[in-house]
């Protein structure tokens, strides 16, 4: 059989070739056939040529475009582009060989469904061949991100099998595709199975679900990470532990670990005191002094005890706000920093006790609420007896 019997022998009869199958230009072909006829008769001996060719032109591909390619990667500053170099050498020249090898098995006067068959499978190879091209680069990718926190946030050493899972998944479901569309298998009873599975499933898991799906928004997202202080809409307050792809444990301030499903982090405010452009929070010291103290004295005596706390920031400086007018007292309220929330507590309790230290030295009365009773008419002691 002579290549263009081989290479449009199939579409004589009307059908159309799966994929897969030659589909080369038959003029191409022709002059293949009269070159071949011409210098190697023997059916044999031009399989090897072709194969022979095809070697040469492997090795010329690979050292022309991956020296090319080398060469410039080795300019820029990024590592991926010379892992992508590595990465192609390999497939590049196999690649190659491989068509030589398909086109070759066209000299060979070979059955037409023999023919078809062997087409086929060496599709499947190149197929398997870009497959793993495929999972190393995505390998290779997430690699180079996760030494590249500084533009790739989303991917860190809690997220990467995560993101390594889905990029294996996305490149075995592509390739599985094609290999169905290589051999024209019918894929119609598959997705009829596959979507009842997939309602039961869906009905089934519905909880769990819902906890990975938000799960995978908050690691993408990344609303906290690891070792921040987040505060729920129900008051809950804690240090996040581990953030999984169902649940998310934080550590409370008394040392209790809670486990909360990612679906309701995901349906409700978080306050998170660790975000923002720096750690450091803000604490709020509220007071009140009698009436007739002297405030210029108070918010002097006020800055003085924030300055002299050793945990307190010095930038911003603190501050202090003469509130209002209360009902037993001059409101005021002293503002400053800390470097980290964890230490609110600490601070807090050390202020509050330099606060009244230096006011009892100061003489600086802290007001408490008073009342005061007036009688308006004494009962008679008549009155009383009557009453006893």
């Amino acid at each position: 059989m002579s290549v263009m019997e081989a290479g449009v022998g199939a579409a004589q009869d009307g059908s159309e070739a799966p994929l897969g199958e030659a589909q080369v230009d038959s003029g191409f072909l022709e002059r293949m056939d009269q070159f071949f006829e011409e210098w190697i008769p023997q059916p044999a001996l031009q399989v090897l040529a072709i194969i022979v060719v095809f070697l040469v032109i492997a090795k010329l591909s690979d050292w022309l475009l991956c020296g090319m390619v080398r060469n410039w990667a080795k300019r820029t500053r990024f590592a991926f582009d010379d892992q992508l170099v590595e990465l192609l050498h390999s497939p590049l020249f196999r690649t190659v060989l491989v068509l030589g090898v398909e086109f070759a098995a066209l000299r060979l006067d070979l059955d037409e469904e023999v023919h078809a068959q062997t087409q086929r499978i060496l599709n499947t190879i190149i197929l398997l061949i870009w497959t793993i091209f495929a999972f190393r680069l995505v390998q290779a990718f997430l690699h180079t991100a996760l030494n590249r926190e500084d533009r790739f946030r989303s991917i860190e050493h809690r997220t990467y099998p995560l993101f390594d899972n889905l990029g294996k998944v996305l490149v075995a479901g592509l390739s599985i595709y094609l290999f169905i569309e290589i051999w024209g298998i019918s894929t119609t009873g598959w997705f009829a199975s596959a979507g009842i599975v997939g309602i039961a499933l869906g009905f089934a898991a519905k909880d769990s679900l819902a906890n990975l799906i938000t799960g995978v928004f908050i690691v993408t997202d990344a609303p906290y990470r690891v070792g921040d202080f987040i505060v729920l809409e129900d008051g809950t307050r804690g240090q996040v532990q581990h953030i999984g792809l169902r649940s998310t444990r934080i550590v409370s301030r008394d040392d209790i670990e809670i486990t909360i499903p990612n679906n309701v982090l995901g349906n409700t405010r978080i306050t998170n005191e660790t975000g923002g452009s720096h750690s450091k929070r803000r604490i709020r010291i509220k007071l009140g002094v009698a009436y007739g103290s002297d405030i210029d004295k108070v918010r002097q005596v006020l800055l003085a005890v924030a300055a002299a706390e050793e945990q307190a920031c010095k930038e911003p400086e603190p501050r202090v706000r003469f509130r209002s007018f209360g009902e037993s007292a001059l409101d005021f309220e002293l503002l400053c920093w800390i470097p980290e929330p964890i230490l609110r507590g600490r601070v807090t309790d050390a202020l509050n006790c330099a606060i009244y230290k230096r006011f009892a030295a100061e003489e600086i009365e802290i007001a408490f609420p008073q009342r005061d009773l007036y009688i308006k008419e004494m009962p008679s002691a008549k009155r009383t007896a009557d009453a006893s």
